[in-house]
């Protein structure tokens, strides 16, 4: 008996959800993103396949979204809405006969089944048909040996489709893709593989480990070379995700130019952040602060507090004081404040606002 995981992932989550508010969109090119206004500084948070056609994708600006894609039909995120279709699907994926789910998102969870000897391909079409009637999005889904294998193979079967991948063809479909192609390598990890002369899959799972520890560390080095052979665990847990920290962030139509600018922004963001820490009961223990100077480039800092605290001004300063560190007086187009909260375990007193 193989032990199989089913990775299961909503296709096209966002637009999906709004064609079935709006069925009257349905077949067009659809952008959700900001508050559905391209001349506004915006970013794309899901297109529909219609959208993919033009070249449309995730993260993109929605000024240049509308231009690849004038007809396109753009509206804003509703966060509730998906919050809500998100919950009643993982729902129905609990209530599946002997499900075990561990939530990776608002689309996306990883599935658990014994299914003893059956093939696993009609338990992933039994999951589909399951969340289609309950809820009338379609799903797609990776059948793998371990989660990473489970997860990259959902891009195969996309959409509304099953792919399966296994030690015995991971090589096979992956070996000769990009190491970006894998769950966990993004472009600056890939980067600094290519240093090592290692562009592909195969050429990272047959590296020997000693280079990729020199270059990556004793624990990160062996770990990514797992990636690169698909293994890791295949025990899908569905422990309660809690979260490490609460962040916020703005993108302004207008670049902040002055002090009183800043120092306004900074507090409204470290005021909403304080709000969403009280709501966990757990105090802030190092400030996080991301800033995006005028015209494109991001820079993060992190500070560690002399004590826990929900104390709002204490989070703006020191968000202030990474800036001020920063010695930048660039106009500013987004500002990000996030605060890293105490254990759930291991709370000490807060202080006192």
């Amino acid at each position: 008996m193989t032990s199989w995981v089913f990775h299961v992932d909503l296709d096209q989550f966002l637009a999906a959800v709004e064609v079935l508010r709006r069925p009257e969109l349905a077949g067009r090119p659809l952008v959700v993103g900001g508050r559905g206004d391209p001349t506004e500084r915006a970013v794309v948070s899901t297109a529909s396949y219609e959208a993919r056609e033009f070249g449309i994708r995730s993260g993109m600006p929605l000024k240049v979204a509308v231009r690849r894609c004038p007809d396109a039909v753009f509206l804003p995120v509703d966060f509730p809405v998906y919050e809500a279709a998100s919950a009643e699907v993982m729902q129905t994926l609990r209530t599946f006969p002997g499900a075990v789910v561990e939530v990776l998102g608002w689309d996306e969870a990883f599935v658990g089944i014994d299914i003893g000897d059956a093939e696993p391909e009609s338990t992933a079409r039994a999951l589909q048909a399951a969340v289609l009637t309950a809820t009338k999005l379609h799903c797609s889904i990776g059948i793998g040996d371990t989660k990473v294998r489970a997860k990259v193979a959902t891009e195969f079967g996309k959409p509304r489709g099953i792919f399966r991948l296994t030690r015995e063809n991971w090589l096979d479909v992956m070996g000769e893709r990009p190491t970006k192609a894998l769950w966990g390598v993004g472009n600056r990890i890939a980067e600094r593989l290519a240093g090592l002369g290692i562009t592909t899959v195969r050429e990272l799972a047959m590296s020997p480990k000693e280079p990729l520890m020199k270059e990556f560390g004793p624990n990160t080095g062996p770990y990514i070379r797992m990636l690169g052979r698909g293994g890791g665990s295949a025990v899908v847990d569905d422990t309660p995700w809690v979260a490490r920290a609460h962040g916020r962030e703005t993108t302004y139509q207008q670049n902040l130019t002055t002090p009183e600018e800043i120092t306004n922004a900074i507090e409204a963001l470290a005021e909403q952040v304080v709000a969403d820490i009280r709501r966990e009961e757990r105090p802030c223990v190092r400030v996080h602060l991301k800033v995006r100077f005028a015209p494109f480039f991001t820079v993060t800092r992190v500070r560690k507090l002399p004590e826990p605290t929900f104390d709002a001004d204490v989070i703006a300063q020191t968000a202030r004081d990474l800036l001020a560190k920063l010695d930048d007086d660039r106009p500013i187009r987004l500002l990000g404040v996030r605060a890293e909260m105490t254990e759930p375990a291991a709370q000490p007193p807060p202080t006192s606002a």
